[in-house]
């Protein structure tokens, strides 16, 4: 049983807010707005916390849009003309992609020992895929000319189009499913409908915005049909990563407070199986792609020897893959808690790491080099670039306190009712 009453409609939501403005007052409203309850909890800390970076963030990267322009973007015609910012949009598109995936686990696939984590992976994949958007708005300079650029260009040979295409169906159909959650529609066929066309979607979307970067041949590091399966696979990493640490977090990184359903899931093999699974599969293809990149003699992949210099390459490599790969392996550490949350938080890290080396290192080789240079070419991020990166991080994180406290995001079907959902489903 959830101790937690959740509203099941906007109007019950408004009509708690009006009774709390009557009963406390505008300032009293106001504080608890700021809180989330009178309460302390770990949920209001991080909205009050990630609310006050996100607006310190936009105050100085609207500053720097309207004062320095797009100048304050340490990107250039020198050759990284997609920087940190992108690589940022990236990290949180794929994480949302992922989360779908996982979530597809139990509502589309029929495996019900996940549904516990559904409803948490729907919002959360939303409120990442709002972050993304967020900060591509912010560094495309004019962001509101796609709504009349988009529908009357049509650029339809143009991955990139497809893929803002298929992210927005893929933003609407979570809404959906979300909502059907919501009102504890787990099994009817328009619900099981809706997470199908959502789990299609958002294999399109990720592998389109993988295309987006493999269908350029002038860029050689980025250039194949690989990019896309590698996006797709590193993406189900990313979420699975993600729906761990979130899950531990909500319940303030205490297995005992959860209810019995998530307890057993998270205590379970099933899960950290899955996680190693997917760890395994990005090292074989993380090091098949340095190792093609490395033993190449085509001009472009030059990259690939300067990335195995440097340490964040080690530092992504043995502490964000390997050794969570080797902690999720242990029969003695993948049920338990801590090691969970660690191999969790080094992954995020290290895909992290990987967007913003993928979309980098491959605009570090000069084209046309040989006559103009013979060196890469330097980038570090700027001010307002690692500005947009932190505000992607506390938008998603001040989402996710709201959700927490206005949802039961571990809701999942009664026994009976699974039982019931799969003879349904079997004829």
């Amino acid at each position: 049983m959830n101790a937690k009453k959740e509203p099941k409609s906007f109007g019950e939501v408004f009509a708690a807010l009006a009774d709390m403005h009557r009963s406390e007052g505008t300032v009293g409203f106001v504080k608890q707005c700021l809180t989330l309850g009178k309460v302390p909890t770990p949920a209001g800390r991080w909205w009050l916390g990630s609310l006050l970076v996100t607006a310190a963030m936009l105050l100085f990267i609207f500053y720097q849009l309207i004062f320095v322009g797009h100048a304050s973007f340490n990107t250039s015609s020198d050759g990284v003309n997609w920087g940190m910012a992108i690589s940022t949009y990236v990290y949180f598109a794929l994480i949302s992609s992922g989360l779908t995936m996982i979530a597809s686990l139990g509502t589309v696939f029929g495996f019900k020992q996940f549904l516990p984590i559904a409803k948490r992976c729907i919002f959360l994949a939303i409120i990442t895929l709002v972050a993304a958007f967020s900060v591509l708005a912010l560094e495309l300079g004019h962001p509101f000319r796609m709504l009349w650029a988009v529908p009357t260009g049509l650029q339809v040979m143009s991955p990139m189009f497809w893929m803002g295409v298929f992210y927005t169906i893929d933003l609407v159909l979570l809404f959906i499913k979300f909502y059907l959650l919501w009102q504890d529609d787990w099994d009817s066929g328009f619900s099981h409908l809706i997470g199908s066309l959502g789990f299609v979607a958002v294999i399109l979307a990720s592998g389109m915005l993988g295309m987006l970067f493999g269908s350029l041949a002038f860029r050689p590091m980025w250039f194949g049909s690989f990019t896309s399966i590698y996006y797709m696979l590193t993406a189900a990493l990313c979420g699975a990563a993600a729906i761990v640490v979130t899950t531990y977090m909500a319940y303030g990184f205490n297995r005992d407070a959860m209810p019995e359903s998530l307890r057993s899931l998270a205590s379970g093999a099933e899960l950290p199986k899955v996680f190693a699974t997917l760890i395994g599969i990005t090292l074989v293809m993380f090091l098949s792609r340095f190792w093609i990149g490395l033993w190449s003699n085509l001009d472009g992949m030059q990259g690939f020897r300067m990335l195995v210099k440097t340490p964040l390459f080690h530092i992504e490599l043995w502490l964000g893959l390997v050794l969570p790969f080797l902690m999720m392996m242990s029969s003695s550490m993948q049920t338990r808690m801590k090691p969970q949350i660690i191999a969790a938080f080094l992954v995020l890290g290290a895909m992290f790491v990987n967007r913003y080396e993928f979309i980098i290192s491959g605009q570090m080789i000069p084209m046309f080099k040989g006559t103009w240079t013979n060196s890469l070419v330097g980038y570090f991020p700027s001010a307002t670039e690692w500005a947009l990166s932190i505000m992607g991080f506390s938008i998603t994180l001040a989402l996710y306190a709201l959700g927490e406290k206005l949802f039961v995001l571990s809701a999942a079907p009664a026994p009976e009712a699974q039982a019931n959902g799969a003879r349904v489903a079997h004829g």
